[in-house]
């Protein structure tokens, strides 16, 4: 956990040097927490049962209050057999004590939505990240409904912290300069798992799937991949890219 504080603290000053984006005149950017349950349908479940226990999770949410968590569902469309899971829940707090008190309130909660979600869904991992913005969203909101991508990337052996941070900077600015509007976040991990084989999660979110194919041909067609590979290549290796539908359940703005 020291060592990921200080990964972490490293990284913030190299976000605030990122231009072309709402993110460089942001005074208040921060790291952003976010947690993650990985989740299977028990027998004879499936999401419709899960629909009508989010109903009632988003009517106590409302009865208590909850204005600065954020919560998506992520259904897996493109993966391989290592993805051992049927839906992620997503949730991001304005900040960490934002969080812990959503997660305070849903501990103490007297509805039964507990045994509800228990009924529905054999959740495996709870897992927490520290997100760091280097392509903001369009006017600094938080995703809705949208198309999320997820590398697993690791460090170089020589590859800097500065290094990488310049390499996003020149990186983003090239994208926006080609019309992408997809922002794009990396995710150190923080709480749960342990024994990664990566230094970060390399996230971005897409409105939809065509503009997720709007970026693939802007990478293959458009020779963004012979740029990403003379600015990143030598600093990081990136796994193949899994994409979730991803459903907002609760907005609050992060940013």
């Amino acid at each position: 956990m020291r060592k990921t504080l200080w990964m972490i603290l490293t990284a913030v000053p190299i976000a605030l040097v990122v231009t072309g984006t709402a993110l460089a005149q942001d005074a208040s950017i921060k790291v952003v927490p976010v947690e993650l349950y990985t989740c299977s349908y028990k027998d004879q479940k499936g999401p419709a049962d899960l629909e009508k226990v989010i109903e009632k999770w988003t009517a106590w949410a409302d009865k208590a209050g909850i204005s600065d968590y954020a919560a998506w569902t992520l259904t897996p469309f493109y993966f391989g057999p290592e993805q051992e899971f049927d839906v992620i829940w997503m949730g991001a707090g304005k900040d960490a004590v934002a969080l812990g008190r959503a997660q305070d309130a849903y501990n103490a909660e007297t509805a039964g939505l507990h045994a509800d979600f228990d009924r529905v869904l054999s959740c495996d991992g709870h897992s927490n990240f520290a997100s760091i913005a280097y392509k903001a969203p369009p006017q600094n909101q938080t995703p809705a409904d949208s198309v999320l991508t997820f590398s697993d990337c690791k460090m170089k052996d020589g590859a800097t912290f500065a290094a990488l941070g310049a390499a996003m900077q020149e990186w983003s600015e090239y994208l926006s300069g080609v019309g992408s509007t997809t922002p794009i976040w990396h995710w150190w991990p923080a709480y749960g798992g342990g024994g990664e084989e990566f230094s970060f999660k390399w996230l971005e979110a897409h409105d939809n799937l065509a503009a997720l194919g709007a970026d693939y041909d802007r990478y293959g067609n458009g020779g963004g991949y012979v740029v990403n590979g003379r600015l990143l290549g030598h600093l990081i290796d990136c796994d193949s890219t899994r994409a979730y539908l991803a459903k907002n359940r609760r907005y609050a703005q992060l940013r």
